[in-house]
């Protein structure tokens, strides 16, 4: 008995291959492929460099302002030209100035430091943020030592550091776009 139903079983599966292989189903199926072609992404580019600036006083002649000695009443400006590079679709980035504030060893009634404007173009036009453009940028900068505040020897020697002055360009979400 024990043969008859393992025959019986053999044939059964025998027979289920069968039907598999032959007509009651199939292991083949059906594929298909294609490629696409996507192209290219390309970055853009967010760079702001700066030429060497110039001081002047307020006759517009260039002073070296490692020795020039303020006094009370003079007016410096200084001009840098920065370069802006604003590259890709939908790029916008606001311009800051960081480091005039500190006074330094002035007095802060006797002195005022503008903070940097920013013009481009001829005639000059005050530059806004955000920018979405790439532009040559003019930043300008107006330390004044006041005649009417400083009064005795106030500030005599002090001095007002320039030297943390930087221009930053941060990347921002371009208005009405996302």
């Amino acid at each position: 008995m024990k043969n008859s139903a393992l025959i019986k079983g053999t044939a059964a599966i025998a027979v289920g291959a069968a039907l598999l292989l032959g007509g009651g189903g199939t292991l083949a199926s059906w594929n298909a492929s294609d490629s696409a072609t996507p192209g290219t992404i390309i970055a853009g580019d967010l760079n702001v460099s700066a030429a060497t600036g110039v001081w002047k006083d307020g006759s517009g002649n260039a002073v070296d302002i490692s020795s020039y000695r303020v006094v009370p009443g003079d007016t410096l400006t200084y001009t840098q030209v920065l370069t802006v590079t604003l590259s890709g679709d939908k790029m916008a980035a606001n311009i800051t100035a960081t480091g005039t504030g500190a006074n330094n060893g002035f007095t802060p009634a006797n002195v005022t430091v503008s903070a940097p404007v920013l013009t481009a173009g001829t005639p000059s036009a005050v530059v806004t943020n955000p920018l979405t453009t790439s532009k040559t940028v003019t930043a300008t900068i107006t330390f004044a030592f006041k005649s009417a505040t400083t009064t005795g020897r106030t500030d005599v020697g002090a001095n007002y550091n320039f030297g943390n002055v930087a221009f930053t360009l941060q990347q921002i979400t371009q208005p009405g776009l996302s």
